[in-house]
């Protein structure tokens, strides 16, 4: 299962790696898609039921589709989850013990840290000095040369940090109709946050523009 996860989790976090100005049609078109598909699981939720020994994740069938489930079975018993169940609605339901979920979002975690480090890191996003961060992931800071910033579509690195520190609530037991995150941009030179994202608002004022 955390296969399962951090796949998806990096497959959210590296749309970063694809914002050059030069290919801005084919990101618009990326962006869409991912937006789609995000909206389309998180409107099925993922449930996490923490019980005071146990914590249960269902996964919606949209998550899984196309993947074995026998062989996320044996790779949910290598990673020590007790039981997989899968539903009439084609969703699985993974119960395990409150240390194996610890240690899975523990993962979540370091993996979200190392993108974000790649992100600061990364000659696509030149503008972007530095990205602090609270420690559930429900906010952001991300400090940027505004010049560069407004100039450029780097703009596109708070879409996969919002939709990863939405992902990372949501296996976190975050109630869906009620979790965000902010992503605030400040001017490196003046330490002016001059714009600020609300996720997922801004995936919601997308689809009515």
């Amino acid at each position: 299962m955390k296969k399962v996860i951090i796949m998806m989790f990096f497959a959210l976090i590296l749309l970063a790696a694809c914002s050059s100005e030069g290919e801005s049609e084919e990101k618009s078109e990326k962006t869409s898609a991912t937006i789609e598909e995000t909206e389309e699981e998180n409107s099925e939720g993922v449930n996490v039921d923490k019980g005071l020994l146990n914590v249960e994740i269902t996964l919606p069938a949209s998550m899984v589709e196309g993947e074995s489930i026998e062989d996320l079975k044996i790779e949910a018993e290598e990673d020590g989850i007790k039981e997989v169940t899968k539903n009439d609605d084609g969703s699985l339901t993974y119960k395990m013990s409150k240390s194996t979920h610890k240690d899975m979002m523990n993962e979540m975690e370091e993996s979200m840290k190392e993108s974000i480090e790649e992100t600061k890191n990364s000659e696509d996003f030149v503008s972007i000095k530095n990205i602090t961060h609270n420690n559930d992931f429900t906010s952001f800071t991300m400090i940027v040369n505004r010049s560069d910033y407004e100039n450029s579509m780097d703009g596109f690195a708070t879409m996969s940090l919002g939709m990863a520190g939405m992902m990372y609530q949501l296996f976190d037991g975050a109630d869906p109709d009620e979790y965000s995150v902010t992503i605030a941009v400040e001017d490196e030179e003046t330490g002016e946050k001059f714009d600020e994202v609300v996720y997922p608002d801004a995936i919601e004022d997308m689809e009515t523009e």
